[in-house]
């Protein structure tokens, strides 16, 4: 059995190996010679699985990324010829939530607002913006829902249209990349939408880059538009539109996803598709694998409120640091891609137990994600 992995799955060696041989590539560069007489794929959102890719695939069988969306799947292709494929749905949502909180805990503190006080919507309320939603309203936020293509299919009640949603102060995208049917996402914020946007609002993406119509929003912020923005994805990755950059409160290289958990979660949730397929027992778990984090326990010796909890959350992971990195270093060839394979390690905040022996006022803190 010969498995190609991304080279930037965390522990697919130590998982796939139970299988057979486990040959890390880099996920941007592997070709259809790389895939003569391999039985299995496993890639993430880097690599385009399609005709070209699989040209010379004679014995491929299954093909699993670690990511959420499959849009770099070409899913007819795959069951035209029989390859079992498989993703890792709401794999990495803990760790968007917890990005997309630290991220507006940053901005509170900036601008002295407190997010109980600000109308917010969720635009894409799937695994992870469901994760989203969670940790606002631990903060005290009302919460508005949005996201059509759900109401649609599932009769919802109690959400609001886009255009409702826009009008919000704090606006956090969670949308997938969809290309097909009546409601496809590509440019889903074009130049007239984005200008409609309040002058101090807030507009955060961690979804998909091309959900917004990027140059659109360049042009809009260069012509003197207030938003404040928080960007984690791009248009054209790995090389997005530099000058955007500038523009951008909180810009970081689509790693919002990229918590050690989180990776691993979707490394480990493809490893049981794929044992499933096999038929033999998925024995190994990345809780026995991942490492103890440097701060695991803290004792609270106040009730909770938006300061303490800011100060637990960037202990944890203050986004401020990938932002500086990233801006530190994107002007250089392939810095994008060079990041987020050597990704400084972040855990999520479920690594910090919180010891509340004196018994005092913090459920909103477990609420956002904190262990007992």
């Amino acid at each position: 059995m010969k498995i190609v992995v991304d080279e930037n799955m965390p522990y697919a060696i130590e998982l796939f190996s139970q299988f057979g041989e486990v040959v890390p590539l880099s996920g941007r560069t592997i070709c259809a010679e790389d895939l003569q007489d391999v039985d299995a794929l496993m890639v993430r959102s880097v690599t385009q699985v399609n005709a070209a890719l699989l040209s010379q695939a004679n014995k491929l069988a299954f093909v699993g990324t670690a990511t959420i969306g499959i849009d770099h799947l070409d899913q007819a292709l795959l069951q035209q010829r029989n390859i079992t494929y498989t993703n890792a749905p709401g794999c990495n949502a803990v760790s968007v939530g917890d990005y997309v909180c630290s991220a507006l805990l940053v901005l509170a503190e900036q601008q002295s607002f407190t997010l109980a006080d600000k109308s917010i919507a969720v635009i894409g309320v799937g695994n992870t913006g469901a994760q989203t939603v969670s940790r606002l309203t631990a903060l005290g936020a009302e919460v508005m829902l949005c996201d059509p293509p759900r109401v649609e299919k599932e009769d919802l009640t109690g959400f609001v249209s886009l255009e409702q949603a826009l009008q919000a102060d704090i606006i956090c995208l969670h949308v997938p990349l969809v290309k097909t049917g009546s409601h496809q996402t590509k440019h889903l914020l074009t130049a007239e939408l984005l200008a409609g946007i309040a002058q101090d609002a807030i507009l955060v993406n961690s979804g998909r880059g091309d959900v917004i119509d990027n140059q659109a929003l360049l042009e809009l912020k260069q012509a003197g538009h207030g938003m404040t923005l928080v960007l984690d994805v791009w248009e054209n990755e790995p090389t997005p539109l530099l000058d955007l950059i500038l523009y951008a409160a909180i810009a970081t290289p689509h790693i919002a996803g990229y918590s050690l958990e989180g990776k691993a979660r979707g490394t480990e949730m493809i490893y049981q598709a794929y044992a499933q397929l096999l038929g033999q027992q998925a024995d190994r778990s990345i809780s026995d694998i991942l490492p103890v984090p440097a701060v695991s326990r803290i004792d609270v010796n106040q009730n909770a409120d938006q300061t303490f909890a800011k100060s637990l959350v960037h202990l944890v992971y203050d986004v401020r640091r990938d932002d500086a990195i990233f801006r530190k270093s994107i002007m250089k060839a392939g810095s994008f891609d060079e990041m987020r394979k050597n990704y400084l390690e972040r855990r999520e905040f479920s690594s910090l137990r919180l010891v509340n022996e004196s018994h005092y006022a913090v459920e909103s803190l477990y609420q956002l994600g904190f262990a007992k």
